[in-house]
C-alpha cells in the first residue's frame, strides 16, 4: 500500500462539521490502497467533543499521533469541553487573536506537528503529505516539507484563507502578510484541493501563476454508513417537524427565520400550531432570548449539542430541514459541510442563502426551496409553501442516483486518484 501522512488540527474526539471531512477521507483511504498516518492535536479544551466520531476513528484502526502546542485550546485542555461564550465575546477575542497571531493562534501546534512529521519522515517512507486547513498555520509551516524531503505536498482548503469571511485585518500589513504567506504555500504545493468552485476561482484570480488544473474541487459529502447506524425517532403527532442542525456564529443567525415564523403564527395560527421548530447543536442563549421575546417557546425544541450519529437521527426524524447563511464579504465562497449531510437524508431543504457556492449547490438539489437570508416576508411565504406541500403529501422526492457523487467513499476515491496521478508524475 501507498503511505500518506495527514496533518489535521481538527480531528476526533473534537466535534463539529470541520472534523468530518478529514476523518472520512482517512477512514476510506485503505479501500483504495492508501494507508494514512494522522498527526493531530492531543488533549485540548474545545466547545464540542464527539464520542461517536471518536469510536468511529477507533474502529477504523487508523494510526494517530497526537501533539500539543501552546495554542489557546491546548492551554485549556484541563477544562475538557468548555462552554461556548456569547458571540460578542467570541468575536472580540477572535479579533484580538488575529491582531497578534499571523496566520492564526495555532502556529505553535503547527510547529510541533512539523517536528513530529520530520521525525517520522526520517524513520519511514511516505509517498505524500496531505495538510488540511484551517488552521492555515499548518499550511504555512508545512510548506517547507516538500523542499526538505522531496515528497509531494497536497493542501486541502475547507475554507477560504486570504480575504476569508472569517478574516480580520487590523492593518494593511496584516493583509499583505497573509497574502504573501498564502502565495508561498501555493508555490510549494503539488496539488491544491478545494471544496467548491468559488474558492477555486478566487485562488486562480488572486495568484496568477495557478492554472485551472492546479486546483481540484472535491466537495464535502455524507457517509452512508452514518445513515445505516442512525435510527429515526418515530413521530408522536402529525405536525411538520422543521429542523436546523449546527451552530449559529459569525455568518448565520436564526433571527430572520424566527421573526418570519412569528409573523406566520400571527397571520395563520392554524398553520403554525402544526409546525415544530427543532434545533440540534448550539442555539445559544442570546438566540433563545429572542425565542422568548417573540413568545415562540411552544414551537421551539432545543436539543442542544449531541454526538454526530444522534444528530443524523434527528435529521432523519424530520420532515423538512433548514439552513442559513448570512450576507457577508466573500460569503459566496462558503459551503457548509452540513448541507451534504442534509442532502444525504433526501429530505426537503429550506435554504436561506445569498448568491454563491452554497446557493448553487442547494439549488441543484431536487428538493430545495431557496430564498434570501434576511427577507422575512419571503422566508414566511416559503415556510407556508412547504407546509402546504407537506399537508397534501406533495413534498418533492430525491432519487438515490443523485446522491452517489456526494458519498464519502466516492469522494475519497476521487482524492486517491489525484494522489496516484501525483505519484506517477513524480516517478516520471
Amino acid at each position: 500500500m501507498f503511505k500518506i501522512l495527514v496533518i489535521a488540527y481538527y480531528f476526533p474526539p473534537l466535534g463539529l462539521s470541520g472534523v468530518q471531512r478529514t476523518l472520512k477521507f482517512v477512514k476510506y483511504m485503505k479501500n483504495y490502497n492508501w494507508e494514512p498516518t494522522v498527526i493531530t492535536t492531543g488533549n485540548v479544551g474545545y466547545f464540542a467533543h464527539d464520542d461517536s466520531l471518536a469510536r468511529e476513528l477507533e474502529d477504523s484502526k487508523i494510526r494517530v499521533i497526537r501533539t500539543e502546542g501552546k495554542d489557546p485550546n491546548s492551554l485549556l485542555s484541563k477544562y475538557g469541553t468548555i462552554k461556548l461564550p456569547k458571540e460578542s465575546i467570541r468575536k472580540f477575542f477572535n479579533k484580538l487573536s488575529q491582531t497578534f497571531f499571523i496566520p492564526d493562534n495555532k502556529i505553535s501546534w503547527a510547529k510541533k506537528a512539523y517536528a513530529k512529521a520530520e521525525e517520522l519522515l526520517k524513520q519511514e517512507n511516505f509517498d505524500a503529505v496531505f495538510v488540511t486547513a484551517p488552521p492555515f498555520s499548518a499550511f504555512h509551516v508545512f510548506s517547507q516539507i516538500k523542499k526538505k524531503f522531496d515528497i509531494p505536498l497536497i493542501i486541502d482548503y475547507r475554507d477560504l484563507w486570504y480575504g476569508s469571511y472569517f478574516a480580520f485585518y487590523p492593518t494593511p500589513l496584516h493583509k499583505s502578510l497573509h497574502k504573501k504567506m498564502e502565495y508561498n504555500v501555493l508555490k510549494a504545493a503539488d496539488k491544491i484541493i478545494v471544496t467548491n468552485r468559488k474558492i477555486k476561482e478566487k485562488l486562480i484570480n488572486n495568484y496568477q501563476f495557478l492554472t485551472f488544473n492546479d486546483v481540484v474541487i472535491i466537495t464535502h459529502g455524507f457517509d452512508p454508513e452514518d445513515f445505516e447506524k442512525a435510527k429515526p425517532v418515530p413521530k408522536h403527532s402529525n405536525r411538520m417537524v422543521l429542523t436546523y442542525s449546527g451552530i449559529f456564529m459569525v455568518y448565520n443567525t436564526p433571527k430572520y427565520f424566527l421573526k418570519a415564523f412569528k409573523e406566520l403564527s400571527v397571520e395563520k395560527p392554524d398553520v403554525a400550531k402544526n409546525i415544530e421548530l427543532h434545533f440540534v447543536g448550539f442555539l445559544r442563549k442570546e438566540n433563545y432570548k429572542l425565542v422568548k421575546k417573540l413568545k415562540l417557546q411552544e414551537f421551539v425544541y432545543d436539543h442542544g449539542y449531541v454526538d454526530h450519529i444522534d444528530a443524523v437521527s434527528y435529521l432523519l426524524s424530520s420532515d423538512v430541514l433548514w439552513m442559513m447563511i448570512g450576507k457577508r464579504k466573500n460569503i459566496d465562497a462558503i459551503l457548509p459541510g452540513k448541507l451534504y449531510e442534509y442532502i444525504g437524508t433526501k429530505k426537503p431543504i429550506i435554504a436561506c442563502v445569498p448568491d454563491g457556492a452554497a446557493k448553487i449547490a442547494v439549488s441543484d438539489y431536487p428538493a430545495s426551496f431557496v430564498c434570501p437570508p434576511d427577507d422575512i416576508q419571503e422566508i414566511k411565504n416559503t415556510i407556508l409553501k412547504v407546509y402546504e406541500l407537506y399537508k397534501s403529501n406533495q413534498l418533492p422526492s430525491v432519487d438515490d442516483e443523485y446522491l452517489v457523487k456526494f458519498r464519502r467513499d466516492y469522494l475519497t476515491e476521487q482524492l486517491t486518484k489525484e494522489l496516484q496521478f501525483l505519484i506517477r508524475d513524480e516517478v516520471q
